[in-house]
């Protein structure tokens, strides 16, 4: 119904926007990997998804088409509900969602809050096919250490760092350490902040 809104960005927050287009204000739910994609008081154009139940109409905003597309995708799997495929944007990038499914890695997409193990699985039997389709992905293989850095920039960004600042951190340490863990890697990374 409503594909997309462009306007002025009135307010922005982790969890949403509003932005204003010809004297309306529009409150968008959205990811923290959107909120971290947002320039400050400028004029954006946000992909929307409006979702109708019977005691609420939702409009759901998206920095590009690709996470608007893979919030449709979760959202098709019974169980997984626009409040837990939020989340599951807010945690993960898109790449990596698209990777978890199509490398068939329950323990990924189990580690979202909210998603339990049959839901998990639930998602990679109805999703691995449409991924692979819709984003030509092959068979993926992730290495460990960027595994491991993507949880650790993810944790730090949740926690309100600046991401390019972070990456410069976390980088520098896994250039003398490449075997730490994620919880380590974290530590050391918030005593260098």
């Amino acid at each position: 119904m409503i594909t997309h809104i462009r306007g002025k960005l009135v307010e922005k927050n982790p969890t949403y926007a509003v932005v204003e287009t010809n004297g309306v204000g529009y409150w968008l739910n959205i990811s923290l990997n959107t909120y971290s994609q947002l320039p400050d008081n400028e004029f954006v154009m946000l992909y929307t998804h409006l979702s109708i139940k019977e005691d609420a109409h939702t409009l759901y905003g998206f920095i590009n088409k690709t996470e608007r597309e893979i919030f449709r995708l979760l959202i098709s799997v019974s169980g997984v509900g626009p409040s837990i495929a939020r989340t599951m944007l807010s945690s993960m990038t898109t790449d990596e969602i698209q990777q978890a499914i199509a490398s068939n890695n329950v323990s990924v997409i189990q580690s979202v809050k909210g998603i339990g193990v049959k839901t998990a699985q639930r998602v990679l039997v109805d999703l691995r096919d449409k991924i692979s389709k819709t984003y030509a992905i092959d068979e993926v293989y992730i290495s460990q250490s960027n595994t491991i850095k993507n949880e650790a920039l993810s944790a730090l960004e949740v926690l309100g760092f600046n991401k390019k600042q972070v990456e410069k951190v976390v980088d520098k340490i896994l250039a003398e350490d490449k075997n730490l863990s994620v919880e380590v890697l974290i530590k050391n990374a918030l005593k260098n902040l």
